[in-house]
């Protein structure tokens, strides 16, 4: 079961660190995702990490921005977001699927149907 924490209010500009934990998994075997969805809006990828932490991929709309990590001692992914936008306010979610590399992105990680595990999501409300 995946847990999400971090999300708050912060002003234009601001940054907030999002984690996402799990436990009674063997967290090590799982590529890991963030994805958002803004009212009205569709479920959108965000970030994307492997197995191994070594590889990760963004959305276009956030690249250079946020930052993913994982730790797999602590079964824990993170979200780093900097210099936030108004447009980054949604209910960000974590996600996980089984990926057969421990290095490498593995086709289909920007699809949300790719991700059989989600956690509950946490608010991020960017004010201009």
């Amino acid at each position: 079961q995946l847990q999400a924490s971090g999300g708050g209010l912060v002003q234009a500009g601001g940054s907030l660190r999002l984690s996402c934990a799990t436990s009674g998994v063997s967290f090590s075997r799982y590529a890991l995702g963030w994805f958002r969805q803004a009212p009205g809006k569709e479920r959108e990828f965000v970030s994307t990490i492997s197995r191994s932490g070594s590889n990760t991929d963004y959305a276009d709309s956030v690249k250079g921005r946020f930052t993913i990590s994982r730790d797999n001692t602590k079964n824990t992914v993170y979200l780093q977001m900097n210099n936030l936008e108004p447009e980054d306010t949604a209910v960000y979610y974590c996600a996980a699927r089984e990926s057969s590399s421990y290095s490498h992105l593995v086709t289909g990680y920007a699809s949300a149907n790719r991700y059989p595990y989600w956690g509950r999501g946490t608010q991020v409300t960017v004010s201009s």
